[in-house]
């Protein structure tokens, strides 16, 4: 078992402990996931996210390197720039995992897998493997970007997708633009030695701390795919509806010729949202059923604390467009729904 840098912290504090992709991490502090939720989409919260992998590729063939990798196309961005992308299985082209790629500077790149796919992405790239020398927080919400400027102005500054290297009291700081709730907010990854010192700054400016319940939560309210879930061994970024992650006109990467395959015969499934009646949550692997015929399965499902009712994401056959009805077969008990456009809920 691995362990944040701030798990003190986290424990002094209250949280409760969970196993995530071999780390021990908050998945609540005593307020709850409930309140956690609602303070990231009403004011600013901050996750201990240290437990994601950042892989070091750097130097004069780190940008092929990267191109070839991933299927996203890099030349959309440049130094200081972040990018979503996938990694895939030669083979089936399934995503071995989704990556948010940090362009920090000409020739160095900050390549964030997923916690338990760290190991996998360095053998398909190469790179260092420098996660145990950081933390890194992320701090999400409407309030975030206004907090963060009383008490480190130049992060609060980085913008949406963007990348720069920012000094908070003579430590320097990695700041993305990036998140995982469907909120605006930025991503910090400090120096091992000094993420006690800046964890407290950011409870002192009235954000609060967040565990994994609620960043799950939110996700799901985002429409956004958590690997092992909506990603995965024999899942494609088709399949998943991410299509716009794959460059078809940057030239060969990995796994580019089974995709291209399955983009020809067309998939089998389609990843939808449904949006269910009254407080009772989905859950993974329930079926879906249209016309009392299966027609795919849960992947995740919640209660949505915004839209007070349940939601879900499912594969389900390709044919499934917005609108149709189905039901979900929660233990036995049919649970109503209407397939709805993703994200489920929509930031002004």
């Amino acid at each position: 078992m691995r362990y944040s840098p701030l798990d003190a912290e986290h424990r002094e504090l209250g949280a409760r402990l969970t196993p995530f992709g071999g780390w021990d991490m908050p998945l609540q502090y005593p307020q709850g996931t409930l309140a956690e939720h609602l303070a990231c989409r009403t004011d600013a919260v901050v996750f201990d996210v240290s437990h994601l992998g950042t892989v070091r590729v750097e130097g004069s063939q780190a940008f092929s390197q990267l191109q070839f990798a991933f299927t996203n196309d890099l030349k959309k961005i440049g130094p200081g720039r972040a990018q979503y992308t996938h990694l895939l299985d030669t083979h089936d082209a399934s995503v071995l995992d989704d990556i948010i790629v940090w362009w920090v500077s000409e020739d160095v790149f900050d390549v964030m897998p997923n916690a338990s796919n760290t190991d996998q992405v360095i053998a398909a790239i190469g790179g260092q493997d420098i996660t145990s020398s950081r933390a890194v927080l992320a701090i999400q919400g409407p309030a975030a970007l206004e907090k963060i400027s009383t008490f480190f102005p130049e992060a609060s500054k980085v913008g949406k997708f963007k990348v720069a290297k920012c000094q908070w009291n003579g430590i320097e700081c990695t700041v993305a633009g990036t998140g995982y709730t469907g909120e605006q907010g930025i991503e910090i990854a400090v120096p091992n030695a000094h993420a006690s010192a800046l964890w407290a700054a950011i409870l002192q400016s009235g954000v609060q701390p967040a565990g994994l319940g609620a960043r799950d939560t939110l996700r799901l309210e985002a429409g956004l795919a958590l690997h092992g879930h909506e990603l995965g061994t024999s899942i494609t970024s088709l399949q998943a509806n991410l299509e716009w992650v794959v460059s078809w006109t940057k030239g060969e990467f990995r796994g580019s010729t089974a995709l291209a395959a399955e983009k020809d015969r067309g998939v089998s499934r389609i990843l939808r949202g449904i949006a269910t009646q009254g407080r009772r949550p989905p859950r993974a692997e329930c079926a879906v059923l249209m016309n009392d015929e299966i027609i795919g399965s849960v992947t995740s499902g919640n209660y949505s604390p915004i839209l007070e009712h349940g939601i879900a994401l499912a594969f389900v056959h390709p044919t499934t467009e917005v609108g149709d009805i189905v039901t979900i077969d929660v233990r036995g008990t049919p649970l109503s729904g209407q397939i709805v456009n993703l994200p489920f809920i929509q930031k002004k």
